[in-house]
């Protein structure tokens, strides 16, 4: 690689956003009539530089790649919200967990639990620590992070079954924490998103209380990637089809049935019974179809649906606020809806 291709693109990262429009003048890919935004392009093309996107990485460099994404380009949690780290159930024992806390909030505070993205193989508490305590100060609500089991050392179903150990053990008031389900909303991103939707669909078909809400931020829930999006983003050099299809073929046996709710939540059944839902799509993500399909399903059942939507965005951009400015707009805007539902 070009260490002057490297220098270029931080420096271009570092720039205005109007100023890298400028430098990038009409070379700025569309796709279905959706142009990609500036510094998103500057982003896209700093990574292509940095790896190949049809070229897997080994699993430990892949989970050092997205630590180190999080460390240089995601502003950290802020100094006011507290943070304590305990420990919650899991399906096969316990499991680490992050509590913030923003100036204010007491201790029956209404609650967002967190499941972090990362393919299902990689990220955690650390990598998602400045998006958690940035909502928790926004929102002015307590969130806590968990960190469920990984692929491919606990492939599905591990993580979607810790998810909902670790749910009832918040609102059955047998975990260090209490929760009440009133005052909670379950949110994610990317394969943290997937695991919020199949909490929704063990929890109705268990016949278990429900949250106040859903958040789920440019969610994976078809395992089939057969949506027209990721086609036409196959080669997005952040999250080609191909990587999303490796972290795949780690988390899913080899002979599971991808139609399978808990694994593609979009055929569940239970929609039309799960709580209001705040819904983030990027429409440079191969998920945008996903988040798209499902908010359409969800409403078509008639659940409460906010579909927020960013045509020029890259998948993970709430997770690059140094670098991306929508970044902290999508989160400002999930802090307003968690504060209108639970706050």
């Amino acid at each position: 690689m070009s260490k002057l291709a490297i220098l270029w693109g931080l420096l271009r990262l570092n720039l205005p956003e109007p100023m890298v429009a400028a430098l990038y003048g009409g070379r700025r890919e569309v796709i279905a009539g959706r142009r990609i935004d500036p510094k998103a392009k500057a982003v896209s093309d700093l990574v292509a530089v940095l790896r190949d996107g049809q070229a897997m990485p080994s699993l430990q460099e892949s989970r050092q790649q997205l630590a180190v994404m999080a460390e240089k380009f995601e502003k950290p949690c802020p100094a006011s919200v507290t943070k304590r780290d305990i420990t919650l159930p899991g399906a096969e024992g316990p499991r680490p967990a992050r509590l913030y806390l923003p100036e204010g909030a007491g201790g029956e505070a209404a609650t967002l639990l967190y499941l972090h993205g990362g393919g299902w193989i990689q990220g955690g508490i650390e990598t998602h620590d400045g998006l958690c305590g940035r909502l928790a100060e926004m929102a002015g609500i307590r969130v806590i992070s968990y960190d469920y089991r990984l692929a491919p050392e606990h492939p599905f179903p591990a993580a979607a079954d810790d998810s909902l150990a670790c749910y009832q053990a918040l609102v059955t008031g047998s975990a260090q924490v209490k929760v009440d389900p009133a005052r909670l909303v379950v949110g994610g991103d990317s394969a943290g998103g997937n695991l919020t939707a199949c909490l929704m669909h063990d929890l109705c078909v268990a016949g278990l209380a429900l949250p106040a809400g859903q958040v789920l931020i440019y969610p994976g829930v078809d395992a089939r990637l057969a949506t027209q999006s990721m086609q036409d983003l196959k080669d997005q050099p952040l999250l080609s089809a191909a990587r999303i299809d490796w972290y795949l073929g780690m988390y899913l046996p080899e002979a599971q049935d991808r139609h399978d709710p808990r694994a593609s939540p979009i055929f569940s059944q239970t929609l039309g019974q799960q709580p209001p839902a705040f819904i983030v799509a990027g429409g440079h993500d191969p998920l945008w179809d996903d988040a798209q399909n499902y908010a359409a399903k969800m409403r078509a059942a008639g659940v409460e649906v906010e579909l927020v939507e960013y045509p020029g965005q890259i998948h993970a951009f709430m997770s690059l606020t140094k670098v991306i400015p929508q970044g902290d707009e999508a989160l400002r805007k999930t802090a307003d809806w968690l504060r209108a539902r639970v706050g």
